[in-house]
């Protein structure tokens, strides 16, 4: 029973993955980066995590952090967004 249950739970978390993935696409895509480059502005948003919040190590990531990553991705990779 315990290994069903925890295959159930592994399942879940791949479709909340990508449900939260499709997402982030969505937010990128909403905020102005052309459709083609939304691979490499995924990318972007991931080592942005790092650049803009080294030291930061509580790991919540809200709203305000969110707007923030997208901001620095349009400051560093301008070319990725729909001028």
């Amino acid at each position: 029973m315990l290994e069903k249950d925890i295959q159930e739970v592994e399942i879940e978390i791949e479709e909340l993955a990508i449900q939260l993935s499709d997402m982030l696409n969505a937010a990128l895509f909403f905020a102005g980066v052309k459709k083609e480059n939304l691979k490499e502005a995924v990318d972007a948003y991931l080592d942005a995590i790092d650049e803009v919040f080294e030291e930061d190590d509580d790991g919540e990531m809200g709203l305000d952090e969110i707007i923030t990553l997208i901001n620095h991705i349009r400051d560093v990779k301008p070319q990725l967004f729909n001028s």
